[in-house]
């Protein structure tokens, strides 16, 4: 893992930004995995706004979410679908047939886990995968106690999940109590993985991730155990972690950051 430290949230959504278009630009093809909620927002609409501006090209591309609500039909406006084609997929030329979420309302819902399963195999696997981390150390909907080796199932949603998801309903009490999720094991199998974390809300739950024991009770700290994972955080959002020095001093020194500095 790789911990790299941006002044501001603008600066650490510019950079995750450019990493996803260079990865498009280099591999036009790209399976990309995708997250939702308020911090891939301006992420998405700053991407959407590289693309018009530079003539980037995603109409090769695929892409995978995380995660959908048990019981949302596609259209529904609290769906994952509904977010993703009105915050990125409407913004760019990407052919809407290569955006796969699962249904949240398959009549078996197992077989539509398997399904997904199935796809991101048939496509390669997912390049790149885009996450953010949850208030309670989640990644997708894998919440505590979340196996390190599970694949996309149905999951219970925690009562934090809830209260922090709910107000984004017309009727919090609407909002589903289950979840599809890609696993942790799915989400450790792509062969790069860019988290954004921003903010100060999320300072004690980040530094538990990056810094303390790898734990089931956290998932995202399985991203330790991955290979080409890269977490890009503001100032705000790494104010507990002990080793921000080092950190800063990676994006200022290490050859890789050079184009972007």
């Amino acid at each position: 893992m790789e911990v790299i430290i941006r002044p501001d949230k603008e600066k650490a959504m510019e950079l995750v930004a450019k990493l996803i278009i260079n990865a498009v630009r280099e591999k036009p093809s790209l399976v990309l995995g995708l997250a939702t909620g308020n911090t891939m927002e301006p992420l998405y609409a700053k991407i959407a706004e590289i693309h018009k501006r530079e003539k980037v090209d995603f109409s090769l591309c695929r892409t995978f979410n995380l995660d959908e609500y048990v019981g949302l039909k596609a259209e529904h406006r609290n769906s994952y679908r509904h977010y993703m084609n009105e915050h990125f997929f409407n913004k760019i030329n990407i052919d809407l047939r290569n955006t796969h979420l699962p249904s949240g309302t398959a009549k078996d819902l197992d077989r539509e886990c398997e399904k997904y399963e199935q796809k991101m195999k048939e496509c390669g696997g997912i390049d790149f995968q885009l996450l953010g981390i949850g208030k309670s150390g989640h990644i997708g909907f894998n919440e505590p106690l979340s196996a390190f080796f599970s694949r996309t199932r149905v999951k219970a949603l925690t009562p934090t999940t809830i209260a922090q998801n709910s107000p984004l309903f017309d009727r919090p009490e609407d909002m589903p109590k289950r979840a599809i999720t890609m696993g942790v094991g799915t989400i450790l199998e792509a062969k790069r993985i860019v988290t954004l974390v921003v903010g100060s809300s999320k300072a004690e739950i980040l530094a538990k991730a990056v810094e303390g024991p790898v734990t089931s009770m956290v998932s995202a700290s399985a991203l330790q155990l991955h290979s080409k994972c890269v977490v890009i955080a503001d100032e705000k959002a790494a104010a507990n972690l002990q080793g921000r020095d080092y950190y800063r001093w990676i994006f200022n020194n290490e050859p890789e950051w050079d184009e972007f500095r």
